[in-house]
């Protein structure tokens, strides 16, 4: 491993063996520290000479200069002279910092906290081990600084929130003892935050101790009343009233759903032999529930859905196999499959299952293998997925079934990217979802509806529209704890703020950071995959940057997209010219549009006029869009720019 850098305390910079790297004078390490809180962005040489000094001298510019090349001495001691520095490099008007995502400590941070789903046993190690490499304050020798606050007190809450996961972990895995020395530190230490004292008064209730926890949430109480004028929140009033009434819910394992549930299992198991073809649809529904909470449930369920459908196949009854398949209706909103293997072989089954049943009376069957055909078709090029999704809408809307006509809208959403320009069909089929779902208390499809708002709104900028969408399907998650929603609805905030000329590059990378972070464990990597790289590209983009180079960047599924645009970069224009000839047509999904305009850009700068034909044509029906932004994830500006520059160009 490369040079390590430290700003979980005071700055500080290792070497590959673990030593010190000296780092001379205090305005060295704020020109480090300054280009570490840019993670990875130029800063311009004026820029760095403003905040090093309140009344800059009048060679501030050629100081900062000096500073640079004793950092690069100190930080690559063992460049050749004269060589191109690949850590601290110049760029443009200033300079930046190319270090590993994992050669900051507080990037690190970063990502074990935004790792949080994982299983208590594995995440309380690691964030022992993360909160071990806080050294002191964040950036503590530039406390008083104007550039480094506000990423000290992000920063700060993020160890904040790392200290009551942890104990959140600990309480799940019963050691609640051993959780109430940090929390009564933690609590003491920052007394008007409220899940501080909630995690307290719980971790001391189930270490047995029912009067101190009741005497630290009256203590929590006086000092919220006194001191902010304010009463304790709902959590913290509620764990209260259950401590005084001794709530079964309290002890872990032990509320009531886990006891039905285990009597509920025990029971089936006695009374439901192990050969019964009825389990094998118990445990399609088991699936379809485990896939909405997440992560390592939503890989679980994947994991086995193949299994159940190879074991229905294998006994020979279709009309069995159909519904095994059709009841695995778990809505989807990402138009890339995260297992495109898998997927083939669902539709696979899907067809054969279609094509063994009996004619007559299985309109409603048919139209659950019909819609599930479209769904795992997500982004074909054929017409047959088309076609299914529509057969299965018109069978769903001749029968009274509103949770079948829902999950064929699903289907639906899924083949309307056969061109550009479509998000008012989308927004169309959201708000039926919303509508429909509402009307008959199908949650998970107006969660579905609401993000299908959020990304038709999102591509015709209409930001407040979109808000008000991603607000309530927030809501909804919470009320019925779906997870994963809040990944779609991070990304969205960071997109509106990315979409805005006001906001500061460095706000807008936060919140993509953010994101990202989001992402880590979600248990979708047909989502994950080539999107932080595509995030990165979207920001230079918008502030006239050329693409990274990185070699290490993981562009996964967009690559053929972005291949010419990193070439051109590097100024190998032909070699650029050459990979965008082999371009294919983008994938019909929700960047449909951004690998058009990504494909547009590169041609209009190697003078391709074939492609940029091709990108024109493509692109003319989105015209009022902005590109990329249907994805509610990102954008590359409005697809109008980039037709008027591909008209310019060929005329």
């Amino acid at each position: 491993m490369g040079v390590v850098f430290g700003v979980l305390g005071p700055v500080t910079a290792w070497d590959g063996s673990g030593d010190v790297v000296a780092l001379k004078g205090p305005r060295h390490r704020a020109v480090l520290a300054r280009l570490i809180v840019a993670r990875g962005r130029v800063v311009p040489v004026t820029r760095l000479v403003d905040d090093l000094w309140p009344a800059p001298p009048s060679d501030a510019v050629g100081a900062v200069r000096t500073f640079v090349a004793a950092l690069r001495r100190a930080l690559e001691p063992e460049r050749p002279p004269r060589a191109p520095s690949r850590l601290l490099v110049t760029e443009g008007p200033g300079y930046a910092l190319r270090a590993d995502a994992d050669g900051v400590d507080a990037w690190r941070f970063e990502q074990v906290v935004g790792a949080a789903a994982r299983p208590p046993e594995e995440l309380v190690p690691r964030l022992d081990e993360a909160l071990g490499w806080w050294r002191g304050p964040a950036y503590a020798d530039f406390a008083d600084e104007d550039w480094a606050r506000a990423e000290r007190s992000r920063l700060m809450e993020l160890r904040l929130r790392a200290v009551e996961l942890r104990a959140e972990a600990k309480l799940a895995l019963e050691l609640a003892a051993d959780a109430v020395p940090d929390l009564d530190a933690h609590a003491a230490e920052h007394p008007w935050r409220e899940e501080a004292w909630r995690l307290l008064a719980l971790a001391l209730y189930r270490s047995g101790r029912q009067g101190d926890a009741l005497a630290v949430l009256r203590q929590a109480r006086t000092l919220l009343v006194e001191q902010l004028g304010i009463d304790p929140g709902p959590a913290l009033r509620r764990l209260e009233d259950d401590i005084l009434h001794q709530a079964d819910r309290l002890e872990p394992g032990q509320d009531a759903a886990s006891r039905v549930w285990v009597q509920a299992t025990e029971a089936y198991d006695r009374t439901v032999a192990s050969s019964a073809r009825a389990r094998l649809e118990s445990t399609v529904g088991i699936l379809r529930n485990l896939a909405v909470t997440g992560g390592g449930g939503l890989e679980a369920a994947r994991e086995q859905r193949m299994a159940a459908i190879a074991a229905a196949e294998e006994l020979g009854d279709a009309e069995l196999t159909a519904r095994v398949i059709g009841a695995y209706d778990v809505p989807a909103i990402w138009t890339r499959s995260d297992d495109p293997a898998q997927a083939a072989q669902v539709v696979a089954a899907a067809e054969r299952t279609l094509a063994a049943l009996t004619a007559g009376g299985h309109d409603a069957v048919r139209a659950r293998l019909l819609a599930t055909v479209a769904l795992e078709s997500r982004g074909a090029r054929t017409g047959r997925a088309r076609e299914a999704a529509g057969e299965a809408e018109r069978i769903a809307r001749g029968l009274d079934d509103p949770a079948l006509l829902a999950f064929t809208l699903n289907g639906v959403f899924m083949q309307t990217f056969q061109r550009a320009g479509l998000a008012p069909e989308r927004d169309a089929i959201g708000a039926e979802l919303v509508e429909l779902s509402a009307r008959h208390g199908l949650a998970s499809y107006e969660v579905l509806g609401h993000l299908v708002r959020l990304q038709a709104r999102s591509a015709i900028a209409d930001f407040a529209g979109a808000g008000e969408h991603a607000a309530a399907a927030e809501r909804l998650a919470e009320r019925y704890e779906r997870p994963l929603v809040g990944v779609f609805t991070g990304w969205f905030r960071a997109l509106r703020l990315a979409a805005s000329d006001h906001v500061p590059a460095e706000e807008v990378e936060a919140a993509y950071r953010d994101a990202i972070a989001r992402m880590e464990g979600s248990g979708m990597p047909g989502f994950e995959t080539g999107l932080p790289a595509l995030a990165e590209l979207s920001l230079r983009i918008r502030d006239g940057r050329p693409a990274q180079t990185d070699e290490h960047t993981d562009w996964g599924p967009y690559l053929p997209w972005a291949r010419s645009l990193v070439l051109l970069a590097e100024g190998r224009r032909g070699e650029a010219a050459a990979a965008l000839r082999k371009v294919p047509d983008p994938a019909r999904d929700l960047l449909f549009e951004a690998m058009w305009c990504l494909a547009a850009r590169a041609a209009i700068a190697v003078d391709d006029r074939e492609a940029m034909e091709r990108a024109r044509d493509a692109l003319a029906p989105a015209a009022g869009e902005l590109a990329g932004a249907g994805s509610g994830l990102l954008t590359f500006g409005p697809v109008s720019r980039y037709l008027d520059d591909l008209n310019a160009t060929l005329r």
